[in-house]
């Protein structure tokens, strides 16, 4: 299932993190990141991906 999530991370990040912890805060905080650049919100949802 992670594979899964991490090719939704490079695609849509907010979807990635959203599936990942659903809508708490690093929701938010992703979709603010993507909105700020692209870059940024892949990073941050790969990051939260992989924390677990």
């Amino acid at each position: 299932m992670d594979i899964v999530r991490i090719i939704f991370a490079i695609l849509l990040p907010p979807v990635g993190v959203f599936l990942q912890v659903g809508l708490g805060k690093h929701f938010w905080i992703n979709i603010i990141l993507t909105l700020c650049g692209y870059l940024p919100g892949v990073i941050h949802a790969v990051y939260i991906i992989g924390k677990k």
